[in-house]
């Protein structure tokens, strides 16, 4: 089982990718590998895709047919595009419904699992050291503010802690990305540049 710290720690890494990433991308691509697996939704997808395909053929022959010269063969393309995008709509209608409740328990979850965790540890923990402070290495007034608010005197509390992970986590997060730009820039460059003796070069 993971450690207070490492807990603490995970749970912060979790909240920083989704307020980067972006709540309604993470929804997205829940809701991308959820219709990848066997379920009824998935099924629904798949048929409506078959529809929409036998829709846009329909209308395709519905307008290849005049209307005038051959009625009757337009008139039976017509019937059987109106009853094909009439089930489409239909199908349309329940996967809106299906994706909307879908939306709400991965948004519940989401919580629970990230900020919801975050405040039942600091509860939970509240009381309980996360690590100790090697004894007598710092001043009274620094073992009371790392202890807030109810940690024993000499330990780190969780809501310090906690406090700790977020502001570690986002600022190696800016380094590393300030870091990767700037490595991006430099082969770009390099690739931009053009290479010594290249100008003035006649054949």
């Amino acid at each position: 089982m993971l450690s207070l710290v490492l807990t603490v720690f995970f749970v912060h890494v979790a909240i920083y990718l989704v307020n980067t990433i972006g709540a309604s991308t993470v929804d997205s691509l829940l809701w991308l590998l959820y219709l990848k697996l066997p379920t009824p939704t998935s099924r629904t997808v798949r048929k409506q895709q078959h529809l929409k395909r036998q829709v846009l053929e329909q209308k395709h022959e519905m307008n290849s047919t005049s209307s005038q010269d051959e009625f009757a063969k337009w008139a039976k393309a017509r019937r059987r595009h109106d009853k094909t995008m009439e089930e489409y709509e239909t199908l349309n209608k329940t996967l809106t419904s299906q994706k909307s409740a879908f939306d709400w328990t991965v948004k519940i979850a989401r919580w629970l699992c990230t900020n919801g965790l975050k405040i039942f540890l600091q509860f939970w923990y509240s009381k309980t050291p996360v690590f100790p402070l090697p004894e007598a290495w710092f001043p009274y007034y620094v073992e009371w503010i790392v202890s807030f608010p109810r940690a024993p005197l000499g330990s780190v509390s969780i809501q310090v802690w906690s406090n700790v992970c977020a502001t570690a986590i986002a600022l190696t997060a800016e380094v590393v990305g300030a870091f990767l730009v700037q490595v991006v820039g430099q082969k770009m460059e390099q690739k931009q540049a053009v290479p010594v003796g290249a100008e003035g070069t006649t054949h």
